[in-house]
């Protein structure tokens, strides 16, 4: 993930309760008709295992073998869920002048139906430890268990579970490749622009010509142990209505404490660029961590120490299981 400086606003919010007058008949039967369709059960051991197996080619870094093999292992996965793939190439340009090859990946569930959603997270890693407290390690890659892997792994369960029983729309999973590539802290600077070109450069050229989906979920560091999701700013900003779904979906199978109803700060991410270029409404679910000094994303958020101990199957189980209910209840 990026250097967000995530203005942590974790403020309670006032409830403001109002009182519906005149409820009519019509109202109520209208209410009454609505059918909550269950969604499959997230397999978290399956999850923990696509977390595993890209952590197991190392820091998925641009230019790298570990690269190139986790990204063909991705792309030939998605394509064994059934998956429609799409390969789409580009050249990223980090903040230092220099450029890579890199690809987003994107598998199209049901590609002919006109009604979708995306699911989306990073699949590359940090290439720099640049907050790790030992200065030392600032110039060594990640291995991006959670920062990255833990996103695509919840998603590739779900493609999994659509395979076997797919929901009533279309469903894009999109793996957006060198949004960890913003300028590092070494360098005493800091530039928006640098982070999440992968999302900046499909926000501008989608991979089928005039895609639409009514609204995005983008997964960024979610299978860290306790982890808390507040409600991301410029999430609630453009898409106001889909964090009101998730996080009462949430609620109602019984991950509240995960999704905790409450403001959080703005974080620089890939739902950024697909709000305000693609526009399309994106809801980033990412962790804040309000009483760690190091970092509000997690004592080991960008540091050797984002390794596969810090993945938790309960935290990858409440995340997939609150996606999956509320993609299987769209129509």
């Amino acid at each position: 993930m990026k250097i967000r400086y995530y203005i942590s606003l974790c403020v309670a919010a006032t409830a403001l309760l109002s009182v519906s007058c005149g409820s009519s008949k019509k109202d109520k039967t209208a209410e009454e008709k609505v059918i909550v369709v269950k969604a499959p059960d997230m397999n978290a051991d399956s999850a923990y295992l696509y977390v595993k197996q890209q952590v197991d080619f190392g820091p998925r870094v641009l230019g790298s073998k570990a690269h190139r093999e986790c990204g063909d292992f991705l792309s030939a996965k998605l394509a064994s869920f059934g998956a429609k793939v799409y390969q789409q190439e580009f050249d990223a340009t980090i903040y230092d002048g220099t450029t890579y090859k890199a690809r987003n990946i994107i598998g199209a569930f049901n590609p002919d139906a006109r009604k979708r959603v995306m699911l989306c997270s990073h699949w590359d890693s940090r290439p720099w430890a640049d907050n790790d407290p030992d200065e030392k390690n600032h110039h060594t890659p990640i291995l991006g268990a959670n920062d990255g892997a833990s996103g695509v792994g919840v998603l590739l369960e779900i493609a999994r579970q659509i395979q076997r029983k797919a929901p009533e729309i279309g469903i894009d999973i999109v793996l957006f490749d060198a949004e960890d590539y913003g300028m590092p802290q070494f360098t005493g600077k800091h530039d928006e622009d640098s982070w999440c070109l992968g999302s900046q450069y499909w926000s501008r050229v989608q991979h089928v010509p005039h895609y639409n989906a009514r609204f995005g979920i983008l997964l960024d560091m979610v299978g860290g142990k306790g982890a808390t999701f507040l409600q991301e700013g410029y999430s609630r900003d453009y898409a106001s209505s889909v964090v009101k779904k998730i996080w009462k979906k949430a609620d109602e199978i019984g991950f509240g404490t995960y999704f905790p109803k409450r403001s959080g700060g703005y974080v620089t991410d890939d739902h950024v660029p697909v709000n305000q270029v693609a526009k399309i409404p994106c809801v980033d679910i990412i962790p804040c961590d309000e009483g760690c000094e190091l970092s509000s994303f997690g004592s080991f958020w960008h540091t050797v120490n984002d390794n596969m101990d810090v993945i938790d199957k309960n935290t990858l189980q409440a995340v997939g299981q609150t996606v999956m209910e509320v993609i299987y209840n769209e129509k």
